[in-house]
């Protein structure tokens, strides 16, 4: 893998964090250029030691659909994987989570310790060219199983914001690339519980519902 460019990642991600107004009234904002070369320095030092990663959540999203934003990077990744990267100042960690920071940008990983983390990093991720790099993101398919496997916890949490993010994330790639549902929800079945798996397929057949109507009257 050769990583060419980080500079429109690092791009996005100062954007999101210079338009969010919560960082305008805890002290001021962070140095842009100096993130930009964080992000550039992090897929630098993946690529050198040869971390074994995949790219998911919003950042990811925006290789497949227009004008999703984001604050940080999101990857699955192995404990194996993470001890090759002292330099991360771990701000919290459990058995499947991980948020920590790499100077000022903040990295969410999600641990392969998790059967369906690792089914989506084996299975549902190829090497693509993604933002000036070469970069192995999650597929249509692994998003959505991230997704929508998250749900019910956000629900359950009564975050409605990140509810609301999650469901526009899904509604925008199953509207853009009408991915086989059925396939994906058999997979989920296997790593969520009948009462969660309900409530999934309650959402997507609400998404599934809004989308059609929206073809029948964009016609």
């Amino acid at each position: 893998m050769t990583i060419q460019s980080s500079v429109q990642i690092g791009n996005v991600i100062r954007n999101a964090v210079a338009f969010n107004v919560k960082n305008w009234l805890v002290g001021g904002m962070m140095n842009s250029d100096s993130l930009i070369q964080s992000v550039q320095d992090f897929f630098a030092v993946l690529e050198r030691r040869e971390v074994d990663y995949v790219l998911v959540g919003g950042m990811a999203i925006l290789h497949y659909v227009e004008g999703r934003n984001t604050q940080d990077l999101d990857l699955l990744m192995a404990v194996s994987s993470l001890e090759k990267l002292p330099e991360l100042k771990v701000s919290s960690q459990d058995m499947y989570f991980v948020r920590a920071n790499y100077n000022e940008l903040q990295i969410d990983i999600l641990l392969t310790q998790h059967p369906l983390f690792k089914k989506v990093h084996n299975e549902y991720s190829q090497v693509q060219r993604f933002l000036d790099c070469n970069i192995p993101l999650a597929t249509v398919e692994g998003l959505l199983l991230l997704k929508l496997y998250a749900l019910p916890s956000l629900y359950r949490q009564g975050n409605f914001a990140r509810v609301g993010i999650y469901e526009n994330d899904i509604a925008t790639l199953l509207h853009d690339y009408q991915p086989d549902m059925s396939a994906l929800l058999s997979v989920l079945s296997k790593y969520v519980d009948e009462k969660d798996l309900a409530e999934i397929n309650g959402v997507i057949a609400d998404i599934q519902n809004r989308i059609k109507r929206f073809k029948n009257e964009s016609r």
